[in-house]
């Protein structure tokens, strides 16, 4: 196991964590306007080194979330971590936030449907569509099995009555992130779900950075960029976050 600083900058929540052989031992996380949260996240970075040096335990790597998002906050977290990750000469972990929002739904965190509390497993044949919100009808979003197997890649959608109904024929889809509420009238399938409260939070990053640091996943520090500098640019809707 290792010991990972994570953070999460790509929304209106700037978050930091640290786990260590599978657990978080530190968490904070602060809410704003779009990108306004990633205002303090110098300061949380701070307080969570902080709190390593002094309980002597040594990081291993840097997690940080690449991407959909915020342009302003994928563009500070990124740089906050590559700036860790020179200074005390640590690992990078790209962690895709599409698949970051999907965790707490896999671990039953408390996150609600239809005004009901999750509390059973999801069918096993169930897909997960995690949405991040590009303004209007627009957002970002991919679908992924239980597993966390894509099942189709991450996209720039405008999102219609049959945007999605070829996998809504087949399997219930469970629609989540800060992108699906405004779905909701539109997208009308009786396989349809719609989960609320569920944000990519940094403390939800350590089993996806720990399975990349296990299987040596690591980014070149001097050329890493997010996505919308990167593969992502190519399917960026034309309103821009």
């Amino acid at each position: 196991m290792a010991c990972i600083l994570h953070i999460e900058t790509s929304t209106n929540v700037c978050s930091v964590a640290v786990s260590e052989d599978g657990q978080c031992i530190f968490e904070q996380q602060e809410h704003g306007d779009k990108g306004a949260g990633a205002e303090r996240l110098g300061t949380m970075v701070d307080e969570a080194l902080s709190f390593t040096d002094n309980h002597a335990i040594p990081f291993d790597a840097v997690a940080v979330s690449c991407g959909p998002g915020s342009y302003t906050g994928l563009r500070i977290g990124v740089s906050m971590a590559k700036g860790i990750c020179y200074g005390r000469d640590l690992k990078l972990i790209a962690v895709p936030t599409l698949e970051l929002l999907c965790v707490p739904l896999l671990l039953k965190e408390k996150v609600v449907v239809a005004g009901d509390t999750l509390a059973a497993p999801l069918p096993d044949d169930a897909l997960l569509c995690p949405m991040l919100d590009a303004r209007r009808m627009e957002v970002y979003a991919a679908l992924y099995d239980r597993a966390l197997h894509e099942v189709r890649p991450v996209s720039a959608d405008v999102v219609g009555s049959d945007t999605y109904r070829r996998w809504l024929d087949e399997h219930p889809v469970y629609f989540f992130g800060n992108g699906a509420m405004k779905c909701r009238e539109v997208i009308s399938h009786p396989n349809a779900r719609f989960i609320e409260g569920v944000e990519p939070l940094a403390k939800w990053m350590q089993p996806l950075a720990e399975r990349r640091f296990l299987n040596g996943q690591f980014e070149d520090v001097a050329y890493f960029v997010p996505f919308y500098l990167k593969d992502f640019v190519a399917i960026k809707p034309k309103n821009l976050l």
